[in-house]
């Protein structure tokens, strides 16, 4: 399948709320058992969103940027991962930050998805820490 059976759009909490937290709940508490009080933090209100859209119109991806720069709740519905959803939807924050002239991009990113991460220029920091019961590095995008 190549990369051209979907879409990015820049998507906004207040109409997009439901699709995104529909990918959400599969994955982060279905798939990775993170509590639904978890999952909500009361901080989507101030985020940027992006949506992966299949050619169906099916919601099957997103991620949330928050005014400080930290990029968030990335997540693909397992049927669409290793396809290059996930690396269009980071690139796709990214740009949102630089636009917004957020000079600091950085994220937790879940241990096992550290390459990944690396492969887009971001650099751990620190160690190891967990968060909702899942091992996490910080990451910062590397500027250079």
């Amino acid at each position: 399948m190549s990369n051209n059976f979907f879409k990015i759009i820049q998507a906004n909490w207040e109409q997009d709320g439901d699709r995104i937290m529909m990918i959400r709940k599969v994955v982060f508490v279905e798939e990775q058992k993170v509590s639904l009080e978890e999952e909500i933090d009361n901080l989507d209100e101030l985020c940027w969103f992006v949506l992966a859209i299949d050619d169906h119109e099916n919601a099957i991806g997103t991620g949330r940027l928050l005014p400080t720069g930290k990029i968030g709740r990335l997540a693909v519905i397992k049927d669409f991962r290793n396809l290059g959803v996930g690396s269009k939807l980071l690139k796709s924050l990214i740009d949102i930050a630089k636009t917004q002239l957020i000079p600091d991009i950085y994220l937790h990113g879940q241990s096992h998805a550290k390459m990944f991460y690396n492969k887009h220029g971001f650099i751990e920091e620190g160690e190891i820490f967990d968060e909702a019961g899942i091992p996490h590095f910080k990451m910062r995008l590397n500027r250079q």
